[in-house]
């Protein structure tokens, strides 16, 4: 007798919305021998059991099965770069199932929203643009003393993961000066690569693009990195119990000693700053301004004092969105699909117990 076909692998995609057909080609051809399932719920949803207990392979943004339901699921891939949504969920606290982030997809969509508000703020595009509305050629007086470029600027980046590091590439083609902070030191030149998924051609793969590198997780060594003097800086840490609120009244003083009116860019998570802080320090000019594409809560509420906060740019958590952005996620499903069949480690492997 011959030998029984290999089983084969059964990939459930789950999403609120139906899928472009271009983007299903695009899944089909990424897992050509994987039976695929696209099923629409809603965020939140639990997948139902019937098709849960099919599956092999999982991909979704907020929708799981009950444990009883996911014993064949070999990984969990979830399409966004943190997992704090689904962290209270029994398939994480309960099961050991791998899961795995899109940590690394999001970098070159959000460094081109970081510069883009920079240059709107330095190059006063939005009085420029008024003035085209009104169908007026004119620029007041003054107006020359109140732009600037980036060249020299210096940038401390909270947080130097994948989204970190290519706005330090972007960044640093600018003329600008760059410093990473992470939790965990990194005093050697191998200690420094990124040992997650690199969307090729982008980020900081070895490393050697920050003039100096900081550590630590402690208010000494946050108040450190801040009073560094710094232009913009720019927070892209996960939200863990210990960065919540990490930042507050205290921190943007720091940042602002000096007069130096630095601007902020939030990009992580809401809960990270103290909102009504930053609020106070926009109005008094602590800040010279700030990029927010996330807000606490969100929806950010209609009445919320940020959303008139002098000098601040909000946007409702789109700053990684672009039509790359599903099939960039699955590659990382793809080779941690074949890395799991080889035994070894898988990309963006979520640490149960670390938060991230």
């Amino acid at each position: 007798m011959g030998e029984a076909p290999p089983v084969q692998d059964h990939l459930l995609i789950t999403y609120a919305r139906p899928l472009a057909q271009w983007l299903v080609d695009d899944i089909q051809a990424k897992f050509p021998d994987a039976e695929l399932s696209l099923v629409q719920l809603p965020n939140f949803a639990p997948i139902p059991s019937v098709i849960a207990r099919k599956a092999t392979l999982l991909a979704t943004f907020s929708n799981l099965p009950a444990p009883e339901d996911a014993t064949q699921i070999k990984i969990i891939h979830v399409f966004s770069a943190g997992l704090d949504h689904l962290l209270s969920h029994p398939i994480v606290t309960s099961t050991s199932i791998p899961l795995t982030s899109s940590s690394g997809i999001h970098g070159p969509p959000i460094a081109e929203w970081t510069i883009m508000n920079w240059l709107v703020a330095s190059r006063r595009f939005l009085y420029t643009h008024a003035n085209q509305q009104r169908h007026a050629w004119e620029k007041e007086e003054g107006f020359m003393e109140s732009l600037h470029d980036q060249v020299g600027k210096t940038v401390g980046i909270l947080g130097y993961g994948s989204i970190g590091r290519q706005i330090g590439r972007v960044s640093s083609a600018l003329g600008m000066t760059i410093h990473a902070y992470t939790a965990s030191p990194r005093p050697t030149p191998l200690s420094r690569h990124d040992t997650g998924y690199i969307v090729p051609g982008t980020g900081d793969p070895d490393g050697t693009i920050p003039t100096t590198w900081h550590h630590g997780t402690t208010k000494a060594s946050i108040h450190s990195f801040l009073s560094l003097g710094l232009d913009h800086l720019v927070i892209a840490l996960p939200l863990t119990p210990q960065t919540t609120r990490l930042l507050g009244a205290e921190e943007f003083a720091l940042l602002g000693q000096g007069g130096r009116k630095p601007y902020m860019t939030n990009i992580s998570r809401g809960k990270v700053v103290d909102q009504e802080a930053l609020i106070e320090a926009l109005e008094s000019g602590v800040l010279g301004g700030a990029a927010l594409d996330v807000a606490d809560p969100e929806p950010l509420p209609a009445e919320s004092r940020l959303w008139g906060a002098r000098n601040v740019t909000i946007s409702p958590h789109v700053s990684s969105a672009g039509r790359e952005y599903l099939g960039r996620s699955l590659d990382i499903l793809r080779v941690n699909r074949e890395r799991w069949g080889r035994g070894e480690g898988l990309v963006n492997g979520y640490k149960r117990g670390r938060g991230y």
